[in-house]
């Protein structure tokens, strides 16, 4: 069963970039050339986007041949097939990667048992609910990457034709 989804590549020093591509290259089995423009959230820095069609689990197996670059920013999304539900991946250097399951409609579907093991830290007096459930959402991530995600000058720019 195949999927499609977009690699978000926010920022990766310009040395970076070929090894990205050639990463990329060795999920999806195909040669992987990326148009990157610079990233003016981070001088020095470059962005690119890059959309895949895949067996279910790709979104997984490119967001593992990425992480780890202490210096790359990236976010992978899949949407949701007959055999998968959705997911979404974010990486940050700081954060380290995120990854929610995602709907049909792009909402984050938080697992019961991770909902359980949250209302048991905050009922223990380990931290509270209210972190816990930012940090289900992934908003520790999406604060990080707000600044990234902004396509500035030149940055493609991308026409959805399915509508849900």
């Amino acid at each position: 069963m195949t999927t499609r989804g977009v690699l978000y590549l926010h920022s990766a020093p310009r040395a970076l970039c070929p090894h990205v591509e050639w990463a990329i290259a060795g999920v999806l089995g195909t040669r992987v050339n990326l148009d990157w423009i610079r990233q003016p959230a981070s001088p020095g820095t470059w962005r690119s986007e890059f959309s895949w069609q895949g067996e279910a689990g790709t979104a997984s197996k490119l967001a593992s041949a990425l992480r780890g670059w202490q210096m790359l920013r990236f976010e992978v999304t899949a949407e949701p097939c007959a055999a998968a539900e959705g997911e979404r991946y974010s990486c940050t250097p700081d954060l380290g990667i995120f990854h929610a399951v995602t709907g049909i409609h792009g909402d984050i579907l938080i697992p019961e048992d991770r909902l359980r093991a949250a209302l048991a830290r905050s009922q223990s007096g380990e931290t509270d609910l209210e972190s816990e459930l930012t940090k289900l959402l992934g908003k520790p991530w999406d604060d990080e990457l707000e600044p990234f995600r902004y396509a500035g000058e030149g940055a493609p720019v991308r026409w959805l034709h399915q509508v849900v």
